[in-house]
């Protein structure tokens, strides 16, 4: 559009987080002296390029110069692609669509330095920090080395497994499906706060004798400052075996599931044999000069942990929650004080039910002196340290942004300005099946929804105060809970869906609730996620939704089977799966024939339609047929899933992985259906049965931790 050619670009509805492109300046490659010959460069070009190799690898194609503005707060994003399941190598690409590609950097090219080196004088300059709290630890040390002033905030983006500082900073556990457009408003909108960093320095204990060394012991920590937490025992000694497992065979620890039977394994063993049990016999505490030993010896904990933020091992708080505290003071990531913290075995295992260990004291400087070698960890990160005399500080204080509660201007839920005093909201929950199926079309999956109920919620309430209200209606004898279409209770993993911030239906992380207002996420009805509740296509007694899943194009005529009447030959059904005569295939199964028949090479019914790519009769097969026609293989080992992946056809292989098929099966040659799909060169495609396999995965994982 030429007319158009001329015109400004306003950068979009998130223009204050864009880079604008003015700012980015084309810069030269250095090049040699004129003044020197052409000869006398050829004769020194080796000498020369490798005195200037430093330099060449520094060089980058642009530079930044920026125009400050007081509206603008522009983004730095960091994306670590391996935190998360390789969730960092999708997000990647979204944030590239939104944002200039100049401000997403990916953290395993090189690191952050040089990006940070380049952006540092943008002004109201914000960084997004897409992965596991050690991707944070590394983005804050180095700004540390590099020394901004002032330091950027840095947003949180959370891709690992612990996450326990997104937690802290109100951006939940994990990230599950918000819109990278909402999480753009999340860092732009965000509070402005500090987080204490810890310095450790830690030398050799020259009490200790020759008998008390350890060959395997090293005398430096892994870490020498922390954010989260520095602890030693029982917690530092399983995640060291895991560790070194790991490095030793990494083939063997390709699974969530697995890693998580290896740490239960090491955890039972190590209770067993008590390595942890003489810990209090080998250490002095001392913190602000008070020393804690015969407190700690009176404890005889397993594990002691130097606490700075609420959250420790994915989630959970040792130090109580804030009503719990008695004599001490609520707990702060900003006070200067470390929380200093002892756990038994039986406090340990407390801890994941709500519990909480010994709180000993707080504290502004620490000298811990072990008389052994004793596993320790700083951040996650372990390793067994000689015996140490190791003074814990306070180093610096990040600067952070924390998610903000939100508030919309105007209630959603009615026409209304001012916010009622009192909201009556009906509750509808959808099933994991409907949600992947339909979440970008929002009108079938509010009618593939299942009505639960009607709650009567304060106007101002968030999700957190209106979660306990919905769990208590099929408590009620005489609430909605018992005249609800499905007699399937609530399970404990259910969530809330976003239902008008965004185009499409998105889940709320659990801890992030309390962020929320029902007003915000909700208009007349509020929407849940229960993934144990089955599908509107299993729930033969409720209307089966509209759905965009082909219809049949025959009209249903039954034929009742005659006395003496054979069933039909399973050549004809194979026929007519060729075929794709869709009428014919339902007249024959209705008159009595196998759906499970196979031809010579052991193809069924399913190959066949498969590989005519016949929707309407893979569809009818996956209602009706039995449940092992998914996972069946034909002579060359491949399912029917392999085939859809091999010819590109997403639709029918949304079909089958929705029924439940399994996505880590092999054929002959050791191939997935994903890379199947790769090998077809079907990127979209081999994405979306990547997230599947990983979400089927988890689910796995889960049942079998369950039993």
């Amino acid at each position: 559009m030429l007319q158009q050619i001329e015109e400004p670009c306003s950068l979009g509805v998130h223009a204050a987080v864009v880079i604008p492109p003015t700012w980015i300046l084309r810069a030269r490659r250095p090049q040699n002296t004129l003044k020197a010959s052409k000869k006398k460069k050829r004769a020194s070009f080796k000498r020369k390029s490798s005195k200037k190799g430093p330099e060449e690898s520094r060089w980058r194609p642009f530079i930044i110069r920026p125009t400050p503005s007081p509206l603008m707060k522009p983004l730095l994003v960091f994306v670590n692609p391996k935190s998360g399941g390789n969730q960092g190598a999708k997000i990647i690409q979204s944030f590239l669509w939104y944002l200039n590609p100049r401000q997403v950097f990916d953290l395993s090219q090189g690191g952050p330095k040089e990006a940070l080196e380049m952006y540092r004088k943008v002004h109201n300059l914000r960084i997004l920090a897409c992965g596991g709290d050690g991707t944070v630890g590394w983005i804050l040390s180095t700004l540390d080395q590099l020394r901004l002033k002032p330091p950027p905030p840095v947003a949180i983006l959370p891709l690992g497994t612990g996450n326990d500082l997104a937690r802290t900073l109100n951006w939940g556990g994990g990230y599950t499906d918000e819109p990278v457009s909402k999480i753009l408003s999340h860092v732009e909108e965000g509070n402005v706060v500090q987080l204490d960093r810890w310095d450790l320095h830690a030398e050799p204990n020259p009490e200790a004798g020759p008998e008390d060394r350890d060959e395997g012991a090293t005398d430096r920590l892994p870490l020498d400052v922390f954010n989260n937490y520095f602890s030693l025992g029982f917690d530092a000694h399983v995640t060291l075996e895991f560790h070194e497992s790991r490095e030793a065979n990494p083939e063997k620890f390709n699974s969530r599931f697995r890693n998580k039977m290896f740490y239960a394994g090491t955890a039972f063993s190590d209770f067993l044999m008590g390595s942890s049990k003489d810990l209090a016999k080998h250490i002095r505490v001392v913190c602000d000069g008070t020393d804690l030993t015969p407190k700690i010896q009176d404890l005889k904990p397993q594990c002691v942990v130097f606490l700075n933020i609420p959250r420790y091992c994915a989630g959970t708080m040792p130090w109580g929650h804030p009503g719990e505290h008695h004599d001490f003071e609520p707990q702060r990531h900003d006070d200067g004080y470390l929380e200093v913290i002892g756990f038994t075995m039986t406090s340990l295992a407390a801890l994941q039910v709500g519990g909480h260990g010994e709180r000993l004291t707080q504290c502004r400087e620490v000298v811990l002196t072990t008389s052994k070698a004793i596993p320790v960890q700083v951040d996650g990160e372990p390793c067994k340290l000689a015996a140490s005399r190791i003074r814990i500080t306070l180093r610096n204080q990040a600067t952070m942004v924390q998610k903000a509660k939100r508030r919309s201007a105007a209630p959603l839920h009615s026409d209304q300005q001012p916010v009622p005093e009192q909201l009556r909201i009906q509750v509808s929950r959808v099933s994991m099946h409907d949600y992947e199926a339909l979440h970008y079309d929002k009108e079938q999956l509010k009618e593939a929804s299942v009505p639960l109920g009607t709650v009567v919620v304060p106007g101002d309430s968030d999700l957190e105060l209106c979660r306990a209200h919905i769990e208590r209606l099929q408590q009620e004898p005489d609430g909605a809970g018992a005249t609800s279409p499905t007699c399937q209770k609530l399970s404990p993993k259910w969530c809330f869906l976003d239902a008008t911030t965004a185009s499409r239906f998105y889940r709320i992380d659990r801890a992030q609730e309390h962020l929320n207002y029902v007003t915000e996420i909700a208009q007349d009805e509020i929407y849940i996620l229960d993934p144990e509740l089955l599908g509107a296509s299993a729930r033969p007694d409720l209307p089966t939704p509209t759905s965009p899943l082909p219809t049949s194009p025959c009209s249903p005529t039954p034929r009742s089977l005659q006395g003496d009447a054979a069933p039909p030959e399973g050549e004809e059904l194979i026929e007519a799966a060729k075929r794709n005569d869709f009428c014919k295939l339902q007249e024959l199964h209705r008159a009595g024939g196998d759906l499970m028949h196979r031809d010579e090479q052991s193809r069924t019914l399913l190959h066949h339609a498969v590989s005519t790519g016949s929707k309407d009769v893979v569809r009818y097969l996956l209602d009706h047929a039995p449940p092992e026609i998914l996972d069946a293989v034909e002579e060359n080992g491949e399912t029917c899933l392999h085939q859809a992946a091999a010819l590109g056809q997403r639709t029918i292989c949304h079909y089958i992985v929705e029924a439940g098929a399994s996505l880590m099966k092999t054929d002959q040659q050791g191939d997935t259906p994903r890379q199947r799909a790769e090998k077809a060169q079907d990127t979209e495609l081999a994405a979306y049965l990547e997230n599947r396999q990983h979400y089927q995965m988890i689910q796995r994982e889960d049942q079998e931790t369950a039993v």
